[in-house]
């Protein structure tokens, strides 16, 4: 059983090596269509889950756009107009792909992803792929696009206007069967590369060009989307810019903030993101034992029921605590003093920042966000600057914008950015 998996892993990885040549060059390759070379990754499948229609689109940014911003202090009046009517009708696609999952020596998995095709006859298209925030049920997902309100607001902004938009699902989301991978470093960042690997050899199989690159993501995503960088500049695939929204770059900060200097701005959630970020080290780093070092014992079954899909939640807030202070066993808060243990030793190595870049970045931030701080936020910017590295700047998107808010800024504004570079 072991030499089969180890195999099975080998191939994947020889794969990979040709496919990452291939993507270098911008095309994929087993054949020939219409004068294109094209590639399709073995397992790869796709099914056509339905298709929006200019109307829909448009509603994204009426009545969602509403709901979606209820409650936030970024009030929606403050987009009124500013999103363009939607220019095409989008064809929605869900793909399943192989991958596997590094912290497993490589196993054999299966991933899947949302591929969104602009319905018109452009020729060549720019291609963004998106990354996912934090989400508490597995079909709350891009390849359920119904089911994901920041899915749709990318495609109504980017896909209607002529862009290709892809994304990952990640490990445990999706028709994964694995736990969520919840801020995973290498298994995120495999899900995402093998997503682009198989999307680029479907869209080349359909005879559908790209001829760049754009990557985004918000707040878990968007540390999702700066990995992914890391990744891909790492393996000579070129981006033409990427952006992320309220992205925490630092983990360990952000955690060691979150647990030991409380604020009273805290979002009442950070105790259920906390624990899938546990729960899923626990699984993937084989950590047996640590959600049961982390929480106190009154809060655990609930917090595992919650990981497990088992209660939503409202059924876990209920259960539970909204503040971390009182979520949370004190010993355990207070080792990220010194960041020995391997809880927080694998949390620092998730850092998403730390390396010369040399893409084009915008790292867009709110002054009212309730998760992620101004000063961690931006953070690329300053470790860039100091590097010499690529142009990033931290992109304010204003007092009032709160976690929610400064995403939508973002989806309005690094849509205009990318545009600057097809010109």
């Amino acid at each position: 059983m072991k030499k089969s998996i180890l195999k099975q892993s080998k191939i994947h990885a020889m794969k990979i090596l040709l496919v990452v040549v291939m993507l270098q060059l911008n095309f994929v390759t087993i054949g020939q269509t219409d004068n294109q070379a094209v590639m399709r990754l073995p397992g790869v499948e796709y099914q056509l889950i339905g298709t929006y229609d200019t109307g829909k689109l448009d509603s994204v940014f009426g009545s969602e756009l509403e709901l979606f911003l209820s409650g936030s202090t970024t009030k929606p009046m403050e987009f009124a107009n500013s999103f363009p009517k939607a220019k095409y009708s989008v064809k929605l696609y869900r793909i399943s792909y192989p991958s596997v999952i590094p912290e497993f020596g490589n196993r054999p998995t299966m991933a899947s992803g949302l591929v969104a095709v602009p319905d018109h006859d452009a020729g060549v298209m720019p291609l963004i792929m998106y990354q996912h925030g934090t989400t508490y049920k597995k079909t709350e997902v891009p390849s359920f696009p119904d089911n994901s309100m920041e899915t749709r607001m990318m495609l109504a902004r980017f896909a209607s206007q002529g862009y290709v938009v892809i994304a990952a699902d990640y490990f445990g989301k999706g028709l994964s069967e694995l736990p969520d991978s919840y801020l995973v470093l290498q298994s995120t960042q495999q899900a995402c590369v093998d997503m682009l690997i198989a999307a680029k050899g479907w869209l080349a199989e359909k005879n559908i060009e790209t001829n760049s690159l754009f990557i985004h993501g918000w707040s878990q995503g968007g540390w999702a989307t700066l990995v992914l960088l890391q990744k891909l500049e790492a393996l000579g695939i070129e981006v033409t810019a990427a952006a992320t929204a309220s992205g925490p770059a630092d983990g360990m900060v952000l955690y060691d903030r979150w647990f030991n200097n409380y604020q009273p701005i805290d979002a009442v959630y950070l105790p259920s993101c906390v624990f899938l970020q546990i729960k899923a080290q626990e699984y993937y780093h084989q950590q047996n034992g640590l959600a049961a070092s982390a929480v106190r014992p009154e809060f655990l079954q609930a917090s595992i029921e919650f990981y497990n899909e088992q209660i939503d939640w409202d059924t876990f807030s209920k259960r539970t605590t909204n503040k971390l202070q009182e979520y949370l066993q004190p010993e355990f808060m207070a080792g990220g003093n010194s960041c020995e243990s391997p809880y927080w030793q694998v949390l620092n190595k998730s850092q998403a920042y730390r390396w010369r870049s040399h893409t084009p970045m915008h790292n867009y931030y709110g002054g009212s966000d309730e998760v992620v701080p101004v000063e961690m936020a931006r953070l690329p910017e300053m470790f860039q600057k100091m590097l010499g590295g690529g142009p990033t700047t931290a992109v304010y998107a204003g007092d009032l914008a709160d976690h929610r808010g400064t995403f939508v800024y973002s989806v309005l504004h690094s849509k205009t950015w990318f545009d600057e570079f097809l010109k």
